[in-house]
């Protein structure tokens, strides 16, 4: 694996974590977090799956222009798109004043982050 790439799974990683943290939080859990993170690390991911197939990228949050670039090389990701559909919007919408993430919102956007998190890492030669 290319060092970059395995920069881009590191950063990815922290993301998945602090997700995983708040929601898990029984006090002060922090949804609007827990969803900007599960959307983090999926962008993180998919851009560490680009940079590992040499494959260039511009600096973006949005999730489904990533997976356009990915299909070239991972034809069967069509799958997700559903899955980033629903995180797509999660870089920018909590983080300010007018709406808030619920408990239902942040789990939801984990079990899409777990979903696409697995898929990245399969292709990339990592254990779940």
């Amino acid at each position: 694996m290319k060092a970059l790439t395995l920069e881009w799974v590191e950063k990815a990683e922290g993301d998945f974590h602090s997700c995983l943290r708040e929601v898990r939080a029984r006090r002060h859990p922090n949804h609007d977090s827990a969803c900007f993170h599960a959307q983090q690390c999926v962008e993180k991911y998919m851009k560490a799956r680009l940079q590992e197939a040499g494959l260039s990228f511009p600096k973006t949050h949005d999730l489904l222009e990533l997976l356009k670039r990915a299909l070239t090389v991972e034809t069967s990701w069509t799958t997700l798109s559903p899955q980033l559909t629903q995180l797509v919007n999660y870089a920018v919408v909590f983080r300010y004043p007018g709406i808030s993430a619920s408990k239902a919102d942040a789990r939801n956007a984990l079990t899409a982050c777990r979903l696409v998190r697995r898929a990245v890492r399969q292709s990339l030669g990592l254990s779940n």
